[in-house]
């Protein structure tokens, strides 16, 4: 028989999780409750919309992380909601994972303002896979045009919660959105890093909301 968890830990795990067959579901009101989110160069508030319960964090300049606290991944499935806005240039909403520190991390994040836009060149830069601090999205697309980006389809609203699930498989990343079959961006890890920490991320000027998240670690 495998004794019980009587940590302090394990006791604060139980607090903010629950457990579902697809994976471990995080409440988020709890986590900051609990000091569990451990935002930088944001302010993170709550979020109660009435269709979801999430977080907020704020606009401001340079790169923003809510950190996940005391939660390794490596390969697996990452679920959660995200909302941006149809502000062109100021929105940039997604998740970093692999993080080692707030400035060494991969992400994938969307633009919702180019979700519709009329051109099919800037549509084709709805969501975009980016590693920091050597391949931001402006190195990626210079050197490797139509590679690491890709038009969101079908597009969905740009002001509007979308649902993501992110696979991580070695070096593969794959992302779905709103429930489709088919990936929306699909692309091999341009660093070797194979494991750290997970936090909702924002890009320069940029703030939004998230929700909902599972945490599924490959075994």
């Amino acid at each position: 028989m495998k004794p019980y968890c009587l940590t302090a830990t394990c006791l604060f795990l139980f607090t903010i999780t629950t457990f579902s067959q697809k994976g471990e579901v995080l409440n988020l009101h709890k986590l900051v409750k609990n000091k569990g989110l451990e935002a930088f160069n944001r302010e993170l508030t709550l979020l109660d919309d009435g269709t979801r319960k999430g977080i907020r964090l704020s606009k401001d300049e340079g790169e923003g992380v809510a950190w996940l606290k005391d939660i390794e991944f490596s390969n697996g499935t990452i679920e959660f909601d995200v909302r941006g806005e149809d502000i062109k240039n100021h929105s940039f909403v997604g998740l970093a994972f692999h993080g080692k520190d707030n400035a060494t991390f991969d992400a994938i994040y969307f633009r919702p303002f180019r979700f519709k836009d009329p051109t099919e060149e800037l549509r084709s830069h709805g969501i975009q896979y980016i590693s920091l601090p050597d391949f931001p999205w402006r190195t990626l697309r210079e050197k490797y045009p139509n590679k690491f980006e890709n038009s969101v389809s079908p597009a969905p609203d740009p002001n509007s919660w979308i649902n993501v699930r992110i696979v991580v498989n070695g070096s593969k990343v794959t992302t779905y959105v709103n429930g489709n079959k088919q990936p929306s961006l699909e692309v091999e890890k341009v660093t070797n890093v194979i494991t750290g920490s997970i936090g909702f991320y924002v890009a320069d000027t940029s703030g939004g909301d998230f929700a909902n998240i599972i945490i599924t670690k490959a075994k």
